[in-house]
Formats: C-alpha cells, sequence, structure tokens
C-alpha cells in the first residue's frame, strides 16, 4: 500500500511564498516522475509542474520563474516553492507521483489535495 501525504497550503497575499509538500509512504520500490497540478473553481486540473527522476523539470507558462519543483528522492518527497503569488494561483494543489513497488506494480498516485488561496 501506498500513502502521500500533502501539506503547506494556506492563505497568503498576493506577492508572498509558500512552500508545499509532498511525502510517500509504504511498500515502494522506486519513485519516477513527481507532478503537482491544480484545480481552480469551475476549471479542469492542469499540470503546474513536474520532475524526473535524474530532476529534469518543465512548467506550465503560468508559473514559470515564480515555480521551483525539487525532490528529496531518499525522503520519497517532492516540494513546490511558489513564490511572487497571484490571486490566480488561488486553487486546489494535488501532487502525482508514479511508484514502482517492490511487487513490481506500477501506478501513479494523488495526494490528498491542499488549498492554496491568494488575496489580492
Amino acid at each position: 500500500q501506498v500513502q502521500l501525504v500533502e501539506s503547506g497550503g494556506g492563505l497568503e497575499q498576493a506577492g508572498g511564498s509558500l512552500r508545499l509538500s509532498c511525502a510517500a509512504s509504504g511498500s515502494i520500490l522506486r519513485v519516477n516522475e513527481m507532478d503537482w497540478y491544480r484545480q481552480a473553481p469551475g476549471k479542469q486540473r492542469e499540470l503546474v509542474a513536474s520532475i524526473t527522476s535524474s530532476g529534469s523539470t518543465n512548467y506550465a507558462d503560468s508559473v514559470k520563474g515564480r515555480f521551483t519543483i525539487s525532490r528529496d528522492n531518499a525522503k520519497n518527497t517532492v516540494y513546490l516553492e511558489m513564490n511572487s503569488l497571484k490571486a490566480e494561483d488561488t486553487a486546489v494543489y494535488y501532487c502525482n507521483i508514479g511508484i514502482i513497488r517492490y511487487s513490481g506494480a506500477r501506478s501513479s498516485y494523488w495526494g490528498q489535495g491542499t488549498q492554496v488561496t491568494v488575496s489580492s
């Protein structure tokens, strides 16, 4: 069994910063790509940032230069550092992690979501 626990969301003023964390635990042999998604009210879930097992990163155009994704492989944890926050960053943020279990099974798992609210 695999569990993902997110933390770090909250209320922040425009121009401020927040840091999200997502830790995976359980029967994990290897962690592959780690992603952050977000979903604003009335909108589809969108990919915000991704990081491969080798550390290559990609960002949505809307967050480039403001958000930084990173990972700690020893802790099976992915982070999202969010700076220069804007009101349009308000959303529920979800992590998604690709995992290979000791059984050999490959699946992706979602975190429970954490609310980020940016006041203008």
